[in-house]
Formats: structure tokens, C-alpha cells, sequence
């Protein structure tokens, strides 16, 4: 008898599981969904980023244009931007700018990366319904499908239960940083000129181009 309730306790707690699994993946389908449909889209984010253990804990505002695979983002006295083939960073207050291929841009964040971090590499888990500044959210934790090759320890993305629009991402990263971004405007289908992604010498004398 104590080995049936057993039994049967476990497969509860499996059919417990796989339903979260399955609820977080059909609202993270619907916002990639989403997302895909967008020809273009426009994001101004509030983001922390805290360290206790190195003390930093520094606040930026800043502002993202996507379009297609072309992004550019300001974040602080950072650029970044990219025409699909090429990324700048540039760093103004070392009058830097750094160019390399798009290929190799896995690892920089960038506003569309932001809103698509779910869709490769991570494995996904309902955590809660919550409120985040007044709305009904959707509260998923994700966590790394090979963490010893993963930059993330855990990642609780905030998803509008009405508007399916992610609202919050809070990414716990292995050397105890935690970087917070509250998403304050979302503008979509936004008409966006391709000159918007190029970089321009001319917009910045005297900065030096390092070419990786």
C-alpha cells in the first residue's frame, strides 16, 4: 500500500511538472510568435546591473531599434549596432569603436537577443502569477541547457498575461551579477531607415576603429 501511494505520489508530481513545462512553453511560443511577425520594433528599457561581491551597481536608461537582423542600441556611454554582416560597439568615453563580423556577436546583448534570449539554449519553468506595475504577468524561470558553457546561472523573464509583451528579464549570471531590465516602451512595426544600422566615421571624429 505505501508503495502505490508512492507510485502515486512521484507520477503526481511528474504530471506537476510536465504541465508547468507545458504552460511556460506555450506562452513563450506566443511571444516568439509575436515577435517573429514584427517587421520592425522600438524598446526603451530601465536596466541594473549589481554585483555585492565587487560592489558595482550601476543604473542606465537606454533605447533599442531592430530591424530584421539589424539592431542599434544605446545604453549609457555605449553604441551598439550592427547591419547584419558587421557590429560597432562603440565606447564613448574611450573615443573606441570596436568592429568585428555579425557571426561572431553570440555573446554581446543586444535589444532583439533581449527579447528572444528564451528561444535557444535554455529550458523553461512556470514559476508564478504575478503583478509587475500594476498588470497581470506570467512569471517563467529559465535555466541553461548546459550550464558549463552558459554565461546565465538563471534567467525570470515577466510576461504580460493580456498583451503577451515581456515586460521584465532579471538574468542571474555565473559570477553573482544580476542584471535587471524593466521594459518601458514597446512601439512595433516602426518605420526604420537601414542607414539607422551603419556605422558612420563621420558622426565620430577622433574615435579609433579597432577591427577584430
Amino acid at each position: 500500500m505505501k508503495i502505490i501511494s508512492l507510485l502515486s505520489f512521484c507520477f503526481l508530481l511528474t504530471v506537476n511538472a510536465n504541465s508547468q513545462i507545458s504552460q511556460s512553453q506555450a506562452i513563450l511560443n506566443k511571444l516568439s510568435g509575436s515577435m517573429k511577425s514584427l517587421k520592425t520594433f522600438y524598446v526603451e528599457f530601465n536596466a541594473n546591473i549589481k554585483n555585492t561581491s565587487t560592489g558595482v551597481n550601476e543604473s542606465e536608461k537606454g533605447k533599442g531599434w531592430v530591424k530584421g537582423s539589424k539592431y542599434f542600441a544605446t545604453y549609457g556611454e555605449i553604441t551598439l549596432l550592427s547591419n547584419g554582416l558587421k557590429t560597432w560597439t562603440v565606447i564613448n568615453e574611450e573615443k573606441s569603436v570596436y568592429e568585428s563580423d555579425a557571426s561572431d556577436d553570440e555573446e554581446s546583448m543586444n535589444p532583439k537577443k533581449l527579447m528572444t534570449i528564451w528561444e535557444n539554449g535554455f529550458k523553461n519553468k512556470y514559476e508564478k502569477a504575478s503583478t509587475f506595475n500594476g498588470e497581470n504577468v506570467h512569471v517563467i524561470k529559465l535555466f541553461p541547457t548546459n550550464p558549463d558553457n552558459s554565461d546565465y546561472h538563471t534567467i525570470l523573464l515577466y510576461v504580460a498575461a493580456k498583451s503577451s509583451e515581456l515586460k521584465k528579464a532579471v538574468m542571474k549570471t555565473n559570477d553573482g551579477t544580476t542584471m535587471t531590465y524593466h521594459l518601458t516602451k514597446f512601439v512595433s512595426n516602426k518605420d526604420i531607415a537601414d542607414s539607422k544600422f551603419v556605422f558612420n566615421k563621420a558622426q565620430y571624429p577622433g574615435f579609433a576603429v579597432i577591427r577584430d
